[in-house]
């Protein structure tokens, strides 16, 4: 059975200080929802009162329509990954899921393939403190696949992997997320984000900002950019920026160009007689359009890019 994970109108205090400020946003089943801020935004705080570690000081955050704290045999419904490092130092790894296992009266027989899942079968009789920081993360994801849930909160899951785990971790979502599972991932990690994940909710100070897919994302709020090379790249600036364009110099022969297509910029250098050596379009980047994202003011902050329906924005 699948759940997706509600927010809505989700508000926290810290003291005085407002830390979550009328947050409001859905994961659905079936997708990857990159979950993404700077730090300090608020999506570790987040994360925490969606599986009742935290209470808001207002609103809700319902999983398949009920609170964590109502869930029956939780682990069988939520996976969660918020702190590698919640494992006493001197309990094996199997120790360490077997122990959870036996509190949600899940079989033995589980703790056994969690292990081999994640590649942690061979070590599972040494002590969780001689594990490097990958080999923890790893062991927590083994936590959070061990109720065989339909929904997974990962917090910063391939932080500390090596190139090898950041792979598997990868598929390891996408194959999660195609077995109709509600996947919610935060990162910091934008170029891991565009390749993985469907759906992306961007926060900053709280807020939600944008709710969209990447090229979404990327469309609303960075532009592409062509890259030339000329033999005189001063004149062709000129000219470029009479057409309506934008130049910005690199060194003393390439360009950027923004606002005007490689083949524009070609047609222009030919009209002058200026000899191009390289014209290669630049694709937007996920990591462009986050920094420009949460350095706009709060006016823009206050008018978040969401998609009502997937795959129609409404800015």
């Amino acid at each position: 059975m699948s759940h997706s994970i509600e927010v809505r109108a989700l508000r926290k205090f810290y003291g005085d200080k407002l830390v979550i400020d009328d947050l409001s946003f859905v994961v659905e089943p079936g997708t990857v929802t990159g979950f993404l801020g700077p730090n300090g935004s608020g999506k570790s705080t987040t994360m925490r009162l969606i599986v009742g570690l935290d209470h808001p000081s207002s609103g809700t955050a319902l999983i398949g329509g009920v609170e964590y704290t109502q869930l029956h045999r939780p682990l069988l419904t939520v996976g969660t990954l918020l702190d590698s490092e919640a494992v006493h130092p001197g309990r094996s790894a199997y120790n360490h899921l077997l122990y959870l296992a036996q509190t949600q009266r899940i079989p033995s027989s589980r703790v056994t393939e969690v292990l081999e899942l994640v590649g942690l079968l061979d070590v599972s009789g040494e002590r969780t403190g001689s594990f490097s920081l990958g080999m923890r993360k790893r062991l927590g994801i083994a936590a959070a696949l061990l109720g065989d849930p339909s929904v997974l909160i990962l917090d910063e899951p391939i932080n500390g992997l090596d190139p090898d785990g950041i792979y598997w971790m990868r598929n390891l979502m996408k194959h999660l997320a195609r077995e109709g599972r509600t996947v919610f991932v935060s990162s910091h990690l934008m170029g891991e984000m565009a390749r993985t994940a469907d759906h992306l909710v961007v926060i900053d100070h709280g807020r939600l900002i944008a709710e969209c897919t990447p090229d979404e994302l990327i469309a609303r709020s960075s532009r592409a950019s062509v890259l030339v090379s000329s033999s005189d790249s001063a004149r062709l600036a000129t000219v470029i920026q009479a057409t309506g364009g934008t130049a910005d110099a690199l060194d003393h022969d390439r360009l950027t160009v923004r606002d005007l297509s490689a083949h524009r910029v070609g047609e222009l250098a030919q009209q002058q007689n200026i000899a191009i050596y390289q014209l290669t379009p630049q694709e937007a980047s996920l990591e462009e359009a986050f920094m420009t994202l949460t350095h706009l003011d709060d006016v823009e902050h206050d008018r978040p890019l969401v998609t009502h329906s997937r795959g129609q924005a409404t800015p």
